[in-house]
């Protein structure tokens, strides 16, 4: 009898094993199919790092119950090499931010969410705009790349936020994406630097308020250095899809209502998201200078729009960086979808997370060397 119960069990695991293994396999096609047409494939991406782990716990289990069967789920995961070389980074010298290498251009890009921090109290997010400049300019970097960045041309001192950082940094361009009643509330991407600019410009995504791509052209010394800085489509969550999640999660009443407002969301992120990747690169492409493309893409390493933005470039975390290097706090635990992006040109020093508790999302830092 225990010997049937036994066998029923490892059959009931092997069938759970394929079925994992069906479904692994289906997401390395992720990075080469568009989700502007194949918008499923967006939230298969993001299972990744999840059925990595899931089949290595198959692999050990089956090395120990039956050593011939964990070739299956061993030689799918090694399918997805390309995939795991890009969420798993394991780099174990630490960096040290306190100690810029000598030469070197340090680079910060941060999703700052608007600029007021992650408290609800109006004089909290007074404080905390100050704050939040403060971390920045206390690391002393060269280019500070901004998304979520809000200004008021208008409203006076208490929201001039582009002050905070242009008496140390005044060179600057400014996309304002948004902008209500002729300057009184703007929002988009900033780039500071402390070198001259010879050149900048902006590409907006189609759609309304759907961001844009922007650029400035830095003269370092003899050398001419682009950077890209932007923020790809969201999904947009509000404070009441959030509570319509854990409706999801409690399996209340309403959860299938609650389901299906957050898949049409995410639907359209995915599918935004994919003409957006398909924008930038044609943009980057055209470069003649070295360049650099930071920002919030607002995707995970193993999807389309990482792969198609990166291409060739170096990922200056997984050059220095160790583990899977989660940005974004809420959500999932292994949601890494802010990047700093150097062309091959361009030597990785170091690079680390910074999180101020400021954001929703932490600061990337990293310092890099023109070769």
């Amino acid at each position: 009898m225990a010997n049937i119960v036994r066998h029923i069990i490892r059959n009931i695991f092997l069938v759970i094993t394929i079925i994992f293994c069906l479904v692994y396999g289906l997401t390395l096609l992720v990075p080469f199919l568009n989700p502007q047409h194949w918008w499923l494939v967006g939230f298969l991406g993001l299972t990744f790092p999840y059925l990595f782990f899931l089949l290595l716990f198959a692999f050990f289990f089956w090395l120990i119950a039956k050593p011939k069967i964990s070739l299956l789920p061993l030689l799918v995961l090694l399918l997805g090499y390309k995939q795991i070389s890009v969420t798993f980074a394991a780099n174990f010298t630490p960096s040290n931010l306190s100690i810029k290498p000598d030469s070197t251009l340090r680079i910060i890009s941060w999703n700052v969410a608007n600029m007021y921090g992650l408290s609800k109290n109006q004089e909290t997010k007074q404080h905390n705009r100050t704050e939040l400049a403060r971390s920045v300019l206390d690391l002393q970097p060269d280019i500070i790349c901004l998304q979520e960045f809000n200004h008021s041309f208008t409203r006076g001192e208490n929201a001039d936020n582009i002050s905070l950082f242009s008496k140390k940094y005044p060179y600057f361009f400014y996309s304002k994406d948004y902008d209500k009643e002729n300057g009184f509330y703007t929002s988009g991407s900033i780039i500071f630097s402390k070198y001259p600019l010879i050149d900048s410009g902006k590409t907006a995504f189609p759609g309304e308020f759907a961001g844009s791509l922007i650029y400035v052209d830095a003269k370092i010394n003899n050398d001419t250095l682009r950077i890209f800085t932007t923020h790809l489509q969201s999904f947009g969550f509000n404070t009441a899809d959030y509570a319509e999640m854990n409706k999801i999660k409690e399996r209340d009443d309403e959860a299938i209502h609650a389901s299906k407002n957050i898949f049409i969301k995410m639907k359209a992120a995915f599918t935004n998201r994919g003409l957006q990747a398909d924008i930038v690169r044609r943009q980057t492409d055209s470069v003649k200078h070295p360049s650099v493309i930071c920002g919030d893409f607002n995707d995970v390493p193993t999807s389309y729009t990482y792969f198609r933005v990166k291409d060739s470039r170096s990922d200056a975390f997984l050059k220095t960086g160790t583990g899977v290097g989660k940005t974004y706090s809420t959500l999932a635990p292994m949601l890494r979808i802010d990047y700093i992006l150097p062309d091959t040109s361009i030597i990785v020093k170091q690079f680390d997370m910074v999180d101020e508790n400021l954001s929703d999302h932490v600061m990337l830092v990293s310092d890099l060397k023109l070769k």
